[in-house]
């Protein structure tokens, strides 16, 4: 393919209409009108040989090529977009950027309500954010797909950079009136109640199941989810028990839930944030970085 016949402006449309999944409303978001967007189409299905987009009852919908190239599109277009950019005059009051970024349902708890203020300052900025396992994670920064992410250890090659940043411990969560509130939480009560686990790979309780491996011992789960958020409301009313971040407990600021010492010895662990090295000397990178720092510093 002769790259010096290709419009980068096609791939721009190509990427609004995905994300739009209709002609009309990717013409709007281009400023273009629909008959100009709908030309644009057809020399994108020329370009790629493909249909791309089909009518059905229920609307346009990407066919299977048009999906497999999505992803790389919108890394193509985040790259040049990087290329062109004179990161050395990166001002947030006026750059026009999206950020993307792994966090969890944890995460996006504790640190976007004081984010969140200083992005809405700068109104060409937005942040994406997804959920991804720990490998997903990982093989998302190599590939350039975030921008950065936060969670527990990953593990990672040297091309990616890490940074400590919230230092927090697991606790013992449960209904204020269940049994095991009063009393001593001892590893034989412990070990005896039904629990809730949250995860979404299988390094998910490694903080809790692992310790409990290594002397020979595991908990019943009764019920596992991919979410924290929907915890506090599934313990309430129930016998349940949870083991989870004393940060996210406490910031439930639930009186109906109680928190005990989990009769374990385990270790601390932090919150890290992670990013490819190929965004170290990136300002608006620097900034974003900034931004979470900032927002972790205000939990104490």
């Amino acid at each position: 393919m002769n790259l010096r016949r290709i419009d980068l402006n096609l791939l721009v449309a190509f990427d609004a209409l995905m994300a739009e999944g209709q002609v009309t409303r990717a013409a709007r978001r281009l400023g273009l009108s629909q008959p100009a967007m709908s030309g644009t189409l057809a020399r994108l299905r020329t370009l790629f040989g493909d249909t791309l987009l089909v009518r059905t009852a229920t609307g346009m919908q990407p066919t299977p090529r048009a999906l497999a190239l999505a992803g790389p599109v919108r890394q193509v277009l985040q790259q040049t977009e990087r290329l062109l950019q004179n990161e050395t005059a990166f001002d947030p009051a006026t750059a026009r950027q999206t950020f993307r970024g792994r966090m969890s349902d944890v995460l996006e708890f504790l640190l976007l309500p004081a984010l969140l203020p200083r992005l809405e300052a700068a109104p060409g900025l937005s942040l994406e954010l997804l959920h991804l396992a720990p490998v997903g994670t990982v093989a998302a920064l190599e590939a350039d797909e975030i921008d950065f992410a936060v969670s527990m250890v990953l593990d990672h090659t040297g091309a990616i950079r890490a940074e400590r940043l919230i230092q927090d411990r697991m606790v013992c969560v449960m209904a204020a009136d269940h049994p095991a509130a009063q009393g001593t939480l001892t590893l034989e009560r412990f070990l005896a109640l039904s629990h809730l686990k949250v995860s979404i790979a299988p390094t998910d309780g490694r903080y809790v199941d692992a310790a409990l491996d290594a002397i020979g011992q595991a908990r019943q789960v009764t019920l596992n989810l991919p979410h924290w958020l929907v915890v506090p409301h599934l313990l309430h009313g129930s016998r349940l028990m949870a083991v989870m971040s004393e940060r996210l407990a406490r910031g439930f600021g639930d009186p109906a839930l109680a928190i005990r010492e989990l009769p374990l010895d385990a270790v601390p662990f932090a919150w890290t944030l992670y990013w490819h090295r190929r965004h170290d000397g990136a300002a608006s990178q620097r900034w974003m970085r900034g931004l979470l720092r900032d927002a972790a510093a205000t939990l104490g």
